[in-house]
């Protein structure tokens, strides 16, 4: 492994798709003008004349929400057209599993997934292939929510309750913070396995669900409290924040397969399109209210309150990135092996190649002097909107 250092309108077809070839945006260098025809041989194409641009799609983890808000950024931006990339989104959902349909010999070139969702699928049969090449989330989202009440504050309280967790590997933090506390599914709580909103805890059928903070936590504050008529208010709630509870493992990152990497010209594919998204990631840090109306462009089924919510905890996620966006801490890699090995995920650690950071670094140096770091980024503030309306 080389580690130097440590969406747009949603198409009406089912597929989801479209082409992020955005004209615009002021990274994207003028067109050189052509020389006469006189100049070139028949048989040849202009000297001039830019090479066809690279096709490629990008598998989303989940439907077009602000968790993907910096790829529209790019395609909006005209990044990705200016690198050369010509781009279609493929969105996930609750019937998609993003690592399983990366992985295939015929997927999405680019994909977005969890790390330890790729670790397992890694020891699959078949096994996948995924490589790590940036990672962008350097902190996890995954919250547990409950009602005061309850007095579960920590997961050793889940014991003798209904913990509801999701399913395909998005559980995994909740039931390793459990195990951690010597409790396991089955014998000492009741995993139940939710649907992917707060139905379950709104109408307390369960006494714990889990939830991201740029998501199904907000969902809970953006509805009424029938007992007072007003929202719910954090007061109402206890949260449990993997990333204290020390069982927290890296999130979103970018994938690509190790088979499709190999192929000539494609590490410079993967750069280009890397360049682009870290450039379109960092609009979002600067430019939030674009990124919220991108990401409704994109098809979302929420609203755009409900969107600015998530614009501005997804940030406070990426932001800052001491290596630089994109770059692989290897302490938290570590943390997510160790998590994953404790909690039985994976029976044996990734290979050194499981993550590669040269391809981050190439793209990073390609950037000048736009701020990769975000040192200085501070978290905004955004009001709860009813319905997240």
């Amino acid at each position: 492994m080389r580690k130097t250092r440590t969406v747009l309108a949603l198409a009406a077809s089912a597929s989801f798709l479209f082409a992020a070839c955005s004209d615009g945006g002021a990274s994207e260098a003028p067109a050189a003008s052509e020389p006469p025809a006189s100049e070139a041989p028949a048989s040849e194409a202009p000297a001039s004349e830019a090479p066809a641009a690279a096709k490629v799609r990008l598998q989303l983890q989940w439907v077009p929400q602000a968790q993907f808000a910096g790829y529209f950024a790019a395609a909006e931006q005209g990044y990705y057209t200016a690198a050369g990339i010509d781009l279609e989104f493929v969105p996930g959902g609750p019937d998609v599993i993003p690592q399983a349909a990366g992985s295939a010999a015929n997927g999405p070139e680019f994909t977005i997934s969890w790390v330890p969702k790729v670790l397992e699928a890694r020891i699959g049969s078949p096994a996948s292939d995924l490589v790590n090449i940036a990672q962008i989330f350097q902190r996890s989202g995954t919250l547990s929510v409950s009602w005061k009440e309850s007095n579960i504050t920590s997961p050793a309280d889940f014991a003798g309750k209904k913990v509801g967790v999701w399913d395909f590997g998005n559980e995994f933090e909740v039931t390793a913070g459990a195990k951690k506390s010597n409790l396991e599914a089955g014998t000492d709580y009741e995993k139940v396995i939710q649907p992917f909103d707060m139905t379950l805890l709104l109408s307390k059928q369960i006494d714990v669900a889990e939830a991201m903070i740029y998501n199904e936590y907000a969902q809970v504050l953006e509805a009424v409290n029938p007992e007072t008529g007003d929202l719910y208010q954090p007061t109402d709630l206890n949260v449990i924040n993997y990333n204290d509870v020390g069982t927290a493992m890296l999130q979103d990152a970018l994938f690509a397969r190790a088979s499709w990497l190999a192929e000539p010209g494609n590490e410079e594919i993967a750069t280009n399109f890397l360049k682009a998204s870290f450039q379109g990631w960092i609009y979002c840090r600067d430019n939030p209210d674009d990124c919220i109306q991108y990401t409704v462009n994109a098809g979302s089924t929420l609203g755009a309150g409900h969107q600015a919510w998530m614009m501005n905890e997804v940030n406070p996620l990426i932001w800052p990135s001491p290596g630089g966006i994109g770059l692989m801490d290897p302490a938290l890699w570590q943390q997510t092996v160790d998590v994953s090995l404790g909690a039985g995920i994976i029976t044996e650690a990734p290979p050194s190649d499981a993550y590669r950071t040269d391809l981050a670094e190439a793209a990073l140096a390609q950037l000048g002097d736009l701020d990769v770091n975000g040192a200085a980024f501070t978290k905004g503030v955004v009001e709860v909107t009813p319905g997240g309306n």
